[in-house]
């Protein structure tokens, strides 16, 4: 019986999924095709804010941006004021939009001009309108000596991470931490349903941890690089088979980064998918703006309509 529920489960999904076709998935904004790589995104839950990551074509250098809600479309896009010479990336932005979680190499205090491995931050605020904090590390036993990365947190405040770690299943997996209310539990690796002896990483957690988002790399019945999966828990709370989120969200090129709106029932995420085709131009202007808006293989945020019931 449960193996008939796991495949009435399985069919849901695809049949949901083939339904879409390639014009549902769009650019975020084209506002951010100034922007040679654009990865990481978040939104708040009033959908006033937006956040994410702005990088240089090979990546040495890396920022977090925002924009904000006007009437007529989005604020042009502002660094978030801490960021400075050292790696910033992949925000989180808490259920109560007042605690923005993100990844960076920057040294624990401001005595030390060295950069550290890969850890989780947090800067915090009274409101919306109030200025952000001063970042602060999460800490033990979340971070270590290791790099963590790609925080996302449930609305109990539990934290779902990437870490490479030697005691895992492979390359990257996901790990989470449970929030006892005043401190963190020791990572606890997620199990093989989600984990594997590849790579499995940027995993975006429900606001129940009823369901996680997340990507698997080269995977057999993937399309070919970085695909996002879903999986769900079953009614003990274990998690099922995750299961590859299919065409037209993933392609041939690299998917990742997820992030659902589950107000609105909207997928956001990170692709480098690229339609671009030859074709005659009259003005460098009309051969800029093609190439700069189209799917042009460079890091773009994307968004779709997907149901997940």
């Amino acid at each position: 019986m449960k193996k008939i529920r796991l495949v009435i489960s399985l069919i849901l999904i695809s049949n949901l999924l083939s339904a879409q076709n390639e014009s549902d998935i769009t650019q975020f904004d084209k506002a951010l095709n100034q922007f040679i790589n654009v990865r990481d995104f978040c939104i708040s839950k009033d959908g006033n804010e937006a956040f994410f990551t702005v990088q240089s074509p090979n990546q040495e250098i890396s920022q977090l941006a925002y924009i904000k809600k006007k009437k007529k479309g989005w604020s042009k896009p502002e660094l978030l004021p801490f960021c400075d010479s050292y790696m910033y990336l992949e925000p989180f932005l808490s259920f109560d939009n007042k605690r923005l979680f993100f990844v960076s190499n920057r040294p624990l205090n401001d005595s030390i001009n060295k950069k550290k491995d890969f850890d989780i931050w947090y800067v915090e605020r009274d409101n919306k309108d109030k200025v952000w904090s001063k970042p602060k590390n999460v800490g033990k036993p979340i971070n270590s000596e290791l790099d963590e990365f790609y925080p996302s947190v449930s609305k109990n405040g539990n934290i779902y991470f990437t870490m490479v770690s030697p005691d895992g299943f492979g390359k990257d997996d996901i790990y989470y931490c449970e929030w006892k209310g005043d401190s963190y539990s020791n990572p606890i690796l997620l199990d093989e349903n989600i984990n594997s002896a590849g790579y499995e990483f940027n995993a975006f957690i429900s606001e129940k941890e009823d369901f996680i988002i997340y990507s698997k790399y080269k995977e057999k019945d993937g399309q070919g690089s970085g695909d996002l999966y879903i999986s769900k828990k079953d009614t003990k709370g274990n998690w099922k088979k995750a299961v590859n989120l299919g065409i037209p969200v993933n392609t041939k090129y690299m998917e990742y980064c997820p992030f659902y709106d589950e107000q609105n029932q909207i997928l956001y995420f990170t692709s480098k998918r690229n339609n671009i085709h030859p074709r005659n131009f009259d003005t460098i202007s009309e051969f800029r703006k093609y190439i700069n808006e189209s799917n042009n293989g460079l890091s773009k945020i994307y968004k779709t309509s997907l149901k997940i019931k």
